[in-house]
């Protein structure tokens, strides 16, 4: 199906029509982003099933829309970086994280402790969440810190933690019973 959307003579689109395309096919990239993070919230059960119906969407859309364009105008392909999604998963440990001076371990836990809930839900929504409070408050912290801070507080039995909190998709963290 390679070229499927490929308009114009001889089956080939002109540049202008590429970067068109382009430039709405990439928005909807980012938005599937986005809808992957709100599915991270949803119950376990309709979490798993829209995870791979979207997962087949966004895989179609890499290969049946964007890439026929970039074979054709290779120049049009962004950087990888803006296209891969957020990182969702962190290796990073609390004792390298070197907040910035104007940031202290208390507040971030209360930022975390402030959106946190006693359902579980996915580390990745946390991480997001937190970082969207944290931006609101002028506080400049990564997702990568977060997720760090959320894997101490899982193993010093502050917060609960199910799965490799490492994998933000692959775990889940809720306030403690």
């Amino acid at each position: 199906m390679r070229g499927a959307i490929a308009p114009g003579v001889g089956g080939r689109m002109n540049r202008e029509q590429a970067v068109r395309i382009n430039d709405h096919l990439l928005d909807a990239y980012r938005a599937l982003d986005q809808a992957r993070m709100a599915i991270a919230a949803l119950g376990k059960a309709e979490r798993i099933e829209l995870e791979d119906w979207l997962d087949e969407v966004v895989a179609a859309l890499e290969d049946e829309l964007l890439q026929p364009i970039y074979d054709q105008y290779p120049d049009l392909e962004p950087p990888k970086s803006d296209r891969e999604p957020l990182v969702y998963t962190c290796e990073l440990t609390w004792d390298e994280v070197r907040l910035p001076p104007s940031v202290t371990e208390q507040q971030v836990d209360e930022v975390i402790f402030s959106v946190m809930k006693p359902t579980w839900r996915k580390t990745a929504m946390m991480v997001t969440l937190v970082m969207d409070r944290c931006k609101e408050l002028g506080l400049p912290i990564e997702g990568e810190m977060i997720a760090a801070r959320l894997r101490l507080l899982s193993d010093s039995d502050r917060i609960e933690g199910i799965g490799d909190l490492r994998s933000w998709f692959h775990s889940e963290v809720r306030l403690k019973d």
